[in-house]
């Protein structure tokens, strides 16, 4: 613990505990202190978050038949559809018990795989499966989610896996699609055909949620196939290929993470398959610890207002949920 610790100015745990936000206490207390999920300290804080915001708002508004704001796919509208709240509800550590939690999944699972197996990017409620139109961006986010809340061995699951892995890999891949993801390695159309790091992050975060003695072959070569294109450059320089300038949102350590990615999720990725400790990530880490502040918490650069099922933080504020982020990954760094 003193090891992560060190580098920062402050310790921010104390404020990270503190009892008004449940949900980051919750988290504190398992990735940053370790305790054990059965431990009465962390069940009553999961118990109170799920009953106040921003867990609590999310699944306020969930309609009965388990989808948000509108059935169908459920990819719309951006940030409260279906596909948004399920991803939310797991980077805030909902509990994969509640029915609501499990209501909801189950709806994207029926309602939001694509033809060609992963999880398709339509809110048209008359797509009945969703088109083909599947990025690595929305099908990582959403096998993180999925198998966080216990559904690694359903069926449809296991195809958005068997998508993934093969969209990247090549492998017997057949449902590279002109208007989304085009060709092996990430490329993306909306990146121009090239590479996407936005969605080598969340499809190698998607995949590594798989335990490592059950991940396949082929998902290991995926995994490192996606593992290698993040270190191929700086991360903190965010230079992937793109047919644009590169964008100024990947400095802008932002919760909840969308489609969006930033410098530290690229950390995050790595850190989730093992690469945390990788020397090319130094200048990255020297990269994060600058933006702390004198009391030791980072900022919400982008935080979604007026997006979401109510504000989560508010845009530019210190940020339990950003410096959660960057403790969790500076632990795992240390370790």
């Amino acid at each position: 613990m003193a090891d992560w610790q060190s580098a920062l100015r402050s310790d921010p745990l104390p404020w990270l505990l503190e009892q008004d936000n449940p949900a980051v206490r919750h988290l504190a207390l398992r990735l940053l202190l370790d305790e054990p999920e059965d431990d009465p300290t962390v069940r009553r804080a999961r118990s109170r978050a799920m009953k106040v915001h921003p867990i609590g708002s999310i699944l306020d508004a969930q309609e009965a038949e388990g989808y948000w704001t509108k059935p169908g796919g459920g990819y719309g509208p951006k940030y409260r559809g279906t596909v948004w709240s399920v991803i939310f509800l797991d980077q805030m550590g909902a509990d994969p018990r509640d029915r609501r939690v499990r209501r909801g999944v189950e709806y994207v699972l029926e309602h939001s795989i694509a033809r060609s197996g992963g999880f398709g990017a339509t809110g048209s409620p008359t797509a009945a499966p969703p088109n083909s139109t599947v990025y690595h961006c929305l099908n990582g986010n959403l096998l993180r989610a999925v198998i966080g809340f216990g559904f690694l061995d359903d069926p449809r699951t296991r195809g958005a896996i068997e998508w993934e892995a093969r969209s990247i890999t090549g492998e017997g891949f057949e449902h590279y699609h002109r208007w989304g993801t085009s060709g092996p390695g990430f490329s993306c159309a909306i990146n121009g055909t090239l590479p996407c790091g936005w969605g080598a992050n969340k499809a190698v975060r998607g995949l590594a949620r798989i335990p490592s003695r059950r991940r396949t072959a082929l998902v290991r070569r995926a995994v490192d196939s996606g593992s290698e294109f993040l270190l191929s450059v700086d991360p903190s320089t965010a230079a992937y290929p793109t047919d644009t300038k590169i964008s100024g949102n990947w400095f802008k350590l932002g919760f909840p993470l969308g489609y969006v990615g930033d410098v530290l999720e690229t950390l995050e990725a790595l850190a989730d398959v093992g690469r945390a400790k990788d020397p090319r990530l130094g200048t990255s880490i020297e990269w994060l610890l600058s933006l702390q502040d004198d009391r030791g918490r980072w900022r919400n650069g982008y935080a979604y207002n007026g997006k979401t099922w109510g504000e989560v933080e508010h845009q530019g504020a210190r940020s339990k949920w950003v410096t959660l982020r960057a403790c969790a990954f500076l632990k795992r760094a240390a370790a």
